[in-house]
């Protein structure tokens, strides 16, 4: 699976550069999204991998778990935040398609993308430092096939209740407000789409939403509510 997320995550990457009809804003959010994944997936499955081979007892040291942590929360929130613009773009396309070159700029689509890598260094670097500043109990290895924000809290001999707040105002950021900006972008763009008279607009304007990336974000959303719900648990 994780050969397979990869190739298919890079074959898109290639296809998108080497092909100039795909030179347009949206494939220019969609090979970045393609190579975000490369680097975010390859954060978390080797370690999987070497956990899975020695049956659960490879430790993560504290420098390599925060190592892990900071890209994990980096590119989890930078892909995220990206889905957003990927939602504005489809917004603009659809709702305003007279103006939409000039609105979804070069410049802006740049813009966009470094704005969504400094937003997730911006929210995982305090992060990190925060937990990695907590006094640590005599155990400095984890034995996880990732490096978990509870399991490192649990090896803390103070108080986390702090923590436990920044990591809950983090992902509300990072899950909470791009969710919020898709589904409204998507509430206009199907509403816009209804009010098309001829079934010729239906038939290039739904493709058009769905391949943008209907399917991605509940993919991504629910991946990462898979690995947060446990972990607001374990600190609840």
């Amino acid at each position: 699976m994780y050969l397979t997320s990869l190739s298919g995550n890079a074959i898109i990457a290639v296809t998108v550069q080497i092909n100039h009809s795909l030179h347009t804003p949206m494939y220019f959010f969609l090979a970045n999204l393609a190579v975000l994944e490369i680097f975010y997936t390859s954060s978390i499955a080797p370690l999987a991998l070497e956990n899975l081979l020695s049956m659960g007892k490879t430790p993560v040291c504290i420098t390599g778990c925060g190592t892990q942590m900071f890209f994990f929360v980096f590119l989890g929130g930078v892909d995220c935040v990206l889905f957003a613009v990927m939602a504005y773009d489809r917004f603009i396309a659809i709702c305003y398609p007279l103006r939409y070159t000039l609105i979804v700029n070069w410049p802006l689509c740049v813009e966009l993308m470094v704005g969504s890598l400094v937003l997730g260094f911006l929210l995982s670097l305090p992060l990190t430092i925060l937990i990695f500043h907590l006094p640590f109990c005599n155990n400095s290895e984890i034995y996880h096939f990732y490096c978990d924000m509870p399991a490192v809290m649990r090896l803390a001999c103070a108080d986390t209740h702090v923590h436990q707040t920044a990591l809950y105002i983090i992902s509300f950021i990072v899950l909470g407000i791009p969710l919020s900006v898709i589904s409204i972008s998507y509430v206009f763009i199907v509403e816009a789409i209804l009010q098309i008279q001829s079934a010729e607009g239906h038939h290039q304007a739904f493709p058009n939403l769905l391949l943008s990336h209907l399917s991605g974000p509940p993919a991504v959303w629910l991946h990462q509510l898979y690995i947060l719900v446990p972990q607001f648990q374990l600190l609840s």
